[in-house]
């Protein structure tokens, strides 16, 4: 609480400034695009001490007698790093004066999946924009950002007087404890747009920017996922008809669907008591196959197997010492055993033979909060990690690489609630959005739809998008109506098709449909195009396959069911 207000104390401040300085805009035309891969403004450091401004020693060194940032310019990029060998820094704000307009409209990213609320809006000094932003006069559209895999949780602000950049250098919640070394905060990047290309393809083009080597699959992702069709209730035998079913309507040649095992298959004993958690089966899943046996069966239907793992949840017979400061119900990543068990259990699964692992949960799990409850803190104050060297952004990229190392080259991996500019580069998938529903049209059109167009953008830029599954728990759970209208989107997105349909509910409409768009999804796809983004929260005019075409995404008049 006392830094927001001290934050908000220091930009109103900066803003009264600001505006009795008309100089500072002399020669700035009224749609210039704003350079801020040049010097800054204005840099304040936050340490466990107190606030205070930094003041330029010389070209690209801001410093007092405990803090150093450098930024230095390579050619159209900025890089910030930090020393800080005697203090414990927990933000840095760094400030470019720029001139915005009230009637420019802006959109900003998520700091992991979204929750149906992106959109591009008015100037607002409040918003907070994680990772990057995009800013649009109707004509041209500009971006903003740092690059893929910073050291800092990064977010930004802007006000009609410039731009604000916010680096979350904090180790849990409080100050990091660099030492001797260096830490490379982030490298900021901004891109021009030009006049002939829509603010989508502007969009693309910086995300591409921002992550010039992204890992990505080899062929189109699509196939069968058990969650919304059954909520973790499942059984070995419903799963794999269900499989024998999607294989059945799929291509019978070339790029293979996946039947992916969500949450429900794992055996956590007694209130979790079980020793060696993610080693055993469910036996209300299965009462006969080992996990390696039902890898073996899904491949025998002509499928490939993915698995759904939490990697970061506690076992009761785990020591204290493994445990997170903040809530020991979760591991801490920094310890050096917890690593060890995390590339363990990644390593046994690939064993046997799944090729795709979703990780789940960690960004709750290590910050107590979902993405729509972080606003400019993604966790609370006064807490570390048990490495109080490293930063979270660290923690969580050090986390990504060793699930990477341990799965190896060809198993790919999707993450599910984790921030995906700190995946980048490392996942071949990413779960875009919250849950959609096999229950709810409502929840799904909020979700999917939204996360889907506004995320597009990163579909091979960043990895491939996954706007998560088209589902139903029933034959009338759904309306059909409006779930056809979602596969038919999804299937011809160009990013990845999930269905997560039980073949007893599935008439032959629905079979028909279902067949068409896992042949569709199978193959490459062009990239669709969101075309009333500008206005419309769940857009409904889309360039698919070259030509426009326009969906109606009506409200359901169903009652809501519960969801996970």
């Amino acid at each position: 609480m006392k830094f927001a207000q001290g934050y908000k104390l220091w930009v109103g401040s900066l803003i009264l400034v600001q505006a009795t300085m008309a100089s500072a805009f002399a020669g700035i035309a009224p749609n210039q695009f704003g350079n801020i891969t040049r010097e800054p403004d204005m840099l304040s450091v936050v340490t466990e001490g107190g606030s205070f401004d930094l003041k330029p020693q010389s070209k690209g060194l801001w410093a007092n007698d405990q803090v150093k940032v450098m930024i230095r310019s390579r050619g159209k990029k900025l890089n910030i790093e930090l020393e800080a060998p005697d203090a414990a820094v927990k933000w840095l704000h760094i400030r470019w004066n720029a001139k915005a307009h009230s009637d420019w409209e802006f959109l900003g990213d998520a700091w992991e999946r979204a929750y149906g609320g992106l959109q591009w809006r008015l100037l607002d000094p409040q918003r907070v924009m994680p990772w990057y932003f995009l800013a649009t006069d109707g004509k041209v559209t500009d971006g903003y950002g740092v690059m893929t895999g910073p050291g800092a949780l990064c977010y930004w602000t802007v006000d009609e007087a410039g731009i604000t950049l916010h680096a979350d250098v904090r180790c849990g919640g409080t100050g990091v404890e660099l030492g001797n070394r260096t830490l490379k905060v982030c490298t900021v990047v901004c891109r021009s747009g030009r006049a002939d290309e829509t603010p989508f393809a502007a969009a693309r083009a910086f995300c591409r920017m921002m992550c010039p080597d992204p890992r990505l699959p080899k062929e189109p992702v699509y196939g069968f996922n058990d969650w919304y069709c059954t909520y973790g209730h499942d059984t070995d035998r419903e799963f794999l008809t269900n499989v024998a079913f999607v294989v059945s309507l799929s291509p019978k040649d070339g790029n293979r669907p996946f039947g992916v095992v969500d949450d429900g298959w794992e055996w956590e004993g007694v209130n979790g008591t079980a020793p060696g958690l993610w080693n055993q089966v469910n036996p209300e899943f299965s009462k006969n196959l080992t996990m390696s046996e039902l890898a073996a069966k899904i491949r025998v239907l002509g499928a490939r197997p993915g698995l759904w793992y939490r990697p970061l949840i506690a076992n009761a017979d785990q020591p204290g010492s493994w445990r997170l400061q903040r809530d020991p119900n979760y591991l801490d990543p920094t310890v050096p055993a917890v690593r060890a068990l995390i590339r363990q259990t990644v390593a046994r699964f690939r064993a046997w033979g799944y090729v795709m692992i979703k990780n789940d949960y960690s960004t709750f799990d290590l910050c107590g909060r979902w993405g729509m409850q972080m606003g400019g803190e993604v966790t609370s104050d006064g807490w570390a990690f048990a490495d109080r060297t490293k930063t979270t952004a660290e923690v969580i990229r050090d986390l990504y690489q060793d699930m990477r190392v341990a799965a190896g080259n060809h198993v790919l991996i999707e993450g599910c609630n984790t921030m995906g500019h700190l995946s980048a580069g490392l996942f071949e998938l990413q779960r875009i959005g919250d849950d959609t529903s096999g229950n709810d049209w409502n929840r799904t059109r909020k979700m999917g739809i939204n996360c889907l167009a506004f995320r597009l953008p990163q579909n091979g830029a960043f990895f491939a998008v996954d706007a998560d599954c088209v589902g139903q728990v029933s034959s009338n759970s759904v309306p059909w109506v409006e779930n056809s209208q979602w596969l038919d989107l999804l299937s011809h997105s160009g990013a990845p098709l999930f269905v997560s349909f039980p073949r007893n509910t599935v008439g032959p409409e629905q079979e028909s449909a279902l067949q068409a768009a896992l042949i569709a999804a199978s193959h490459p796809q062009p990239l669709a195009e969101p075309l009333d983004w500008l206005t419309s929260l769940t857009p409904a005019q889309w360039y698919l396959d070259g030509k426009k075409t326009n969906f109606s995404w009506r409200e359901s008049n169903q009652v809501s069911l519960y969801e996970k």
